[in-house]
């Protein structure tokens, strides 16, 4: 009873926590309580002891035998259950997780331990697509908010005992997420997981509501719009990730897996690619290499070249942008950022609004807002036409976290274009280029292998083999 009265002190003005009181054995001498978060616990899982204390009277009487508090704690004790989800607990902390993680825990009195049973049944949506990586030819499973389903999905992927799965549970003192980390074993390089585990660890002291904010305890800088971490809701993509050397982090409650380390051509490479034949998945690569090229500096080469280099426009090309920009109040600079902030603005709207309207708002308040800024002399044709590029560009980028960085990137090259021109362009390009090549991701090059170059490797990242590879370093 000591138990109990604690227990309710701790679930004090929690109403969803039900305490029932069970009796058995003759003359209703064993005493009982079953325990459980009626929100996320089934009622049945409770009725499910009451029957199983009763069907074991029955049988004892049967043998001539009675039910007594005794025989109920060495049924227990001795793993007379057959449930796999059967714990017996020994302190009130790990009672406490069980009950706020659904499971359902009977209490003896005279007894200093307890058993849980997990009864969770909150229902979670089933497997499917995932909307925001979406392919053309492929699998269309997509991991769902259920820890062991998304590790289950995997292991029917990758049927080898060398696929490890670690836990670290309780995540945080509040909310307790289980987290999970996963690796092939022989292929992940040692000093890459040894690294990893090193970082991991800060977890426990933090509360974690979503896999993404793991990436916050396990990044190299925080001081760099690049991520570090690669994400994705496929479980086709986080298979061939662990087939490349890669370390998986997977929580409960999140559809989202991470990946790491992450190399930068990794965010221009699409799981899809693996699919295609190799001159398909070589246009597409540059494809995507150029809309990166694009994203980052067309704004700023329009500005460089209609403030500074005029001369390298061509003549009729040159009349065209001057006969649009007449009568334009601002100069290209400020036409940038200005029709730059209405597309960002029309970016988050169409995200924040519901589905059903969030495009068509996108849409029409393009059409709408890019017609009225011409029609009353605020841009001009040619700056909707470039900052339209440039959105197309960097909605080509498969990984949304790297586009996130390209529309961080583009102010500070603007700028440096009003004010040197080209070669304000070529200094902002080197120093994006020396700062690529001092990144790390868990310790590893994160230019690679671009910068230090490595002639096959880049030759590579244009083939669809590339994604079949061990990552560099790889046993």
């Amino acid at each position: 009873m000591e138990n109990i009265n604690r227990l309710k002190d701790i679930f004090r003005q929690c109403d969803d926590i039900t305490f029932e009181r069970i009796a058995a054995g003759p003359d209703m001498v064993c005493v009982a309580w079953i325990v459980y978060c009626e929100s996320l616990a089934d009622q049945q899982s409770a009725s499910d002891i009451l029957s199983v204390l009763q069907k074991m009277e029955m049988r004892r009487r049967g043998n001539g035998l009675s039910i007594s508090s005794r025989t109920i704690r060495e049924w227990f004790e001795l793993q007379g259950v057959i449930d796999r989800s059967f714990r017996v607990h020994e302190t009130l902390g790990s009672v406490v997780r069980m009950v706020l993680q659904g499971h359902v825990v009977f209490f003896m009195e005279h007894w200093d331990r307890a058993v849980s049973f997990d009864g969770l049944r909150l229902e979670t949506r089933g497997v499917e697509e995932p909307s925001a990586e979406r392919a053309a030819i492929g699998p269309r499973e997509g991991t769902v908010e259920n820890l062991s389903m998304n590790i289950g999905m995997l292991r029917l992927r990758l049927q080898t005992p060398d696929f490890k799965i670690v836990k670290i549970p309780h995540a945080g003192r509040r909310t307790g997420k289980e987290i999970v980390y996963g690796y092939l074993e022989g292929v992940v390089p040692d000093r890459v997981l040894r690294r990893f585990e090193e970082r991991i660890g800060r977890i426990q002291n933090h509360d974690i509501i979503d896999t993404t904010m793991v990436e916050q305890m396990i990044q190299d800088s925080g001081r760099t719009p690049f991520p570090q971490c690669r994400y994705t809701e496929r479980t086709d993509a986080a298979a061939q990730a662990l087939l490349d050397g890669k370390i998986i982090v997977m929580t409960q409650g999140s559809g989202v897996v991470l990946i790491c380390p992450a190399r930068f051509p990794e965010f221009l490479q699409s799981i899809e690619d693996q699919y295609h034949r190799s001159a398909f998945t070589f246009f597409i690569r540059f494809l995507r290499f150029t809309a990166f090229v694009l994203a980052l500096l067309l704004p700023s080469i329009y500005v460089a070249l209609t403030t500074f280099h005029t001369e390298l426009i061509p003549t009729v090309l040159l009349l065209a942008i001057a006969n649009t920009r007449e009568g334009i109040p601002f100069p290209a600079v400020v036409e940038v950022f200005i029709m730059e902030f209405f597309f960002e603005l029309l970016r988050e709207a169409g995200i924040r609004l519901p589905q059903a309207i969030g495009s068509a708002v996108s849409i029409v308040g393009a059409l709408i807002i890019g017609q009225a800024a011409i029609d009353s002399g605020i841009a001009s044709p040619i700056m909707i036409v470039v900052v339209a590029l440039t959105g197309i560009a960097s909605f080509s980028i498969p990984q949304y976290n790297f586009a996130i960085a390209l529309r961080l990137l583009k102010a500070p090259f603007i700028l440096l274009a009003a004010s040197l021109g080209g070669f304000g362009i070529m200094i902002g390009i080197i120093l994006l280029l020396i700062h690529l090549c001092s990144l790390r991701s868990l310790g590893e090059t994160y230019f690679d292998p671009i910068g230090p170059f490595h002639p096959r490797r880049f030759a590579a990242l244009f083939k669809a083999s590339d994604l079949g590879n061990p990552g560099p370093g790889a046993a």
